[in-house]
């Protein structure tokens, strides 16, 4: 393809896509798959980087954001961002009513939403083209976090029809249910602590110094104030109405009324209706509908005179405390967990609940028996927040918190800064030492298959395995033996095994599980040291200038390597033949697939995936992950994926196997 080619290309590209985004955001109409729409964009992407200089800022491309870390600039807001006012009461809302009766008579009307509870955001729009994203901040200026922002799918960055040359829209940027349970199951996996609330999530990750870490994350987000000069409308809700032509995300749960009763009911109806969304909403905001009366009410110095935040209360339940069990994870740490007589909260039933730390247990006052109270806090994560000691008996007792491990019996520590107790016993704590093998063998780390938490169990209890090292001197001969092992598994185990001695060397750094060491922060460190070696010699000061590492991450990799039971560890895994320093840039060979794109898909009898991935890059060509009419040929091994096969033959690109590349490259 030449560059005119690619030109014309790249623009019919943007038009489909961003009908696509059209159809799917604002109609709620989607015409095609995400695969399909996922391809369309990866092969504008692959346009963009053969002939960067097609590339706008408006492009679909944007969405995955990109490795550049930037430092956030503080931006002036050309309209403060005040924050509203709240109440909780029906009392508060009927005064509410009579002020505004005051100023303006009974002439107006009530536009009620639903509160998001995510981050503020104000979007700047320069003739149809996103050009600044910044947060709430103090009000008066906030960060510019435009590149975070536009990895966000359903904010338009460029947008069509009657809109004004320049405006402002502002709204909330959140995280859906289902978006945040994955980010806190993969931050489990990866020995991070969770997000207490999506609120939390979404405020953690505006901030990030990477968008392309912002673009996995699964943000959305509702607009719901339009500002600027020469708006379409005297009226806020015909404004949104317009602005959802336009192409952004506005809530279709908007409703006017005309009277403080109908606020009431629009509040009441949502109260228990919200409990469905899948996302959290924590009140309803209620504005005067007439912009001209709006700027009649005026300001005070803090919030708008026009509009109010009712808040919901959270849904809490009252139910018996029966026991409180202790749990050891992989690092050691301790989490006291409350056992539930079983209680209905929020459309579930709620057994046990987080009691996060000795300090939370101390504070309420939590004894056996009590009648406690228990809170979704978020929506999501059951809490305790109370106890009814109205229903304590005088034969109730303080809760001793435990002082040794539960598992092993180790007398359990906790440092000055941490708020969990720990136990130390890392090397012989039943709890610890499979938690660690779970997460070496995890499909981010080591991907070794064939190894469940059971199976990791059983081969424990049997002495076969006591660390990450004594994988790779397990024998078949070993595994035949136990439970559940046929010959077939226990082959496939030790294959399996074998394979993960080709993963990088920035996933076994992730895999060792040094405690605060995650998948991103281990590539980070790659990128800087580049061996095992390397790092292990690095001290505090070093470690500090690697991006984003702070002294905690650093404290616990020096930690890590200063004991002598982990560095023998990795000397095992050393000798077994893992990586251990990062790959070299690779060497040009030649140019004989230059502009030519490949899918690799499969396993293969000569090759490992990245070794093929290596050679293609090393004769000029490129390696990509989805099958579209600009790639050159699929190279299929066994388990190829049918998708790509399927859509190979469509697209009617040659599907080669690994002997026909070996032709290729030998021509």
């Amino acid at each position: 393809m030449n560059f005119t080619e690619a030109k014309i290309r790249s623009e019919n590209l943007r038009k489909i896509i961003e009908r696509h985004n059209h159809s799917y955001y604002v109609d709620a109409n989607p015409v095609i798959s995400d695969f399909e729409y996922d391809l369309l964009v990866k092969e504008l992407e692959t346009i963009e980087k053969k002939f960067p200089e097609l590339q706008t800022a408006d492009s679909p491309t944007q969405r995955t954001g990109n490795d550049i870390n930037n430092e956030f600039v503080q931006i002036k807001h050309k309209y403060p961002m005040l924050s509203l006012g709240n109440t909780y009461s029906e009392s508060d809302l009927n005064d509410f009513d009579q002020r505004i009766k005051k100023v303006t008579g009974d002439d107006f009307e009530y536009v009620c939403e639903l509160k998001f509870d995510g981050i503020s955001i104000s979007l700047t729009y320069i003739n149809g083209i996103l050009q600044q994203a910044v947060t709430r901040g103090d009000g008066e200026k906030g960060d510019d976090v435009t590149a975070n922002i536009r990895t966000i799918r359903n904010i338009p960055l460029k947008i069509y029809g009657d809109y004004p040359a320049e405006f402002e829209i502002r709204g909330e940027i959140f995280m859906p249910h289902l978006s945040f349970a994955r980010l806190n199951k993969e931050r489990t996996e990866e020995g991070e602590m969770q997000f207490a609330n999506p609120r939390n999530a979404t405020a953690g990750t505006i901030k990030l110094q990477n968008s392309s870490q912002v673009a996995k994350r699964g943000l959305d987000c509702f607009l719901y104030s339009l500002l600027g000069e020469n708006l379409p409308h005297a009226n806020h809700y015909d404004n949104l109405q317009e602005a959802k032509k336009w192409g952004f995300p506005i809530s279709q749960n908007i409703q006017k009324c005309q009277t403080i009763k109908q606020v009431i009911d629009y509040i009441n109806y949502w109260d228990e209706a919200r409990k469905k969304l899948p996302y959290d909403t924590d009140g309803v905001v209620i504005k005067i509908n007439n912009t001209a009366q709006q700027e009649e009410l005026g300001f005070t110095a803090k919030s708008p005179r026009w509009a109010i935040a009712y808040k919901f209360k959270a849904e809490q339940a009252i139910t018996k405390l029966l026991s409180i069990d202790f749990q050891v994870g992989r690092t050691g740490a301790i989490t006291p967990v409350a056992n539930l007589q079983p209680v209905q909260l929020a459309g579930t039933t709620v057994k046990r609940a987080s009691l996060h730390n000795q300090e939370q247990i101390n504070i309420l006052d939590i004894r056996i028996d009590d009648m406690v109270i228990v809170e979704k806090g978020g929506e999501i994560i059951p809490k305790i927040v109370g106890v009814d000691k109205s229903h304590r008996t005088g034969n109730s007792k303080e809760f001793e918190y435990i002082t040794h491990c539960p598992e092993c019996g180790t007398k359990l520590e906790r440092e000055e800064s941490e708020a969990k107790h720990f136990c130390p016993n890392e090397n012989g704590c039943r709890p610890q030492i499979t938690g660690k093998i779970e997460h070496f063998i995890s499909r981010k780390a080591m991907a070794i298959d064939g190894l469940g938490i059971e199976t990791i169990e059983l081969l424990h209890k049997n002495n076969l395995i006591n660390n990450v090292a004594d994988l790779y001197d397990l024998k078949k001969e070993q595994l035949l033996p136990l439970e559940r092992i046929a010959d077939k598994s226990a082959e496939n185990i030790i294959k399996s095994i074998e394979d993960s001695k080709n993963a990088e060397f920035q996933r076994v750094l992730f895999a060792i599980g040094i405690r605060f060491v995650g998948e991103t922060t281990a590539k980070k460190i790659v990128e800087k040291l580049r061996s095992i070696d390397e790092i292990m010699m690095a001290n505090q000061e070093e470690l500090l200038q690697i991006d984003e590492i702070g002294e905690r991450i650093a404290q616990s990799i020096i930690k890590y390597f200063g004991s002598q039971k982990n560095q023998e560890i990795v000397q095992r895994l050393r000798n077994a033949g893992l990586q251990m320093e990062a790959k070299k840039t690779t060497d040009k060979i030649s140019d004989k697939f230059k502009g030519l794109n490949f899918v690799v898909s499969g396993t293969f009898a000569s090759y490992s995936r990245d070794e093929l991935k290596q050679i293609i890059e090393q004769h000029g060509g490129k390696n990509v992950s989805a099958v579209s009419a600009s790639t050159a040929y699929l190279i299929a091994g066994e388990k190829s994926g049918q998708t790509k096969i399927e859509k190979a033959d469509k697209l009617k690109v040659k599907i080669i196997d690994e002997n026909q590349f070996n032709e290729l490259i030998n021509k």
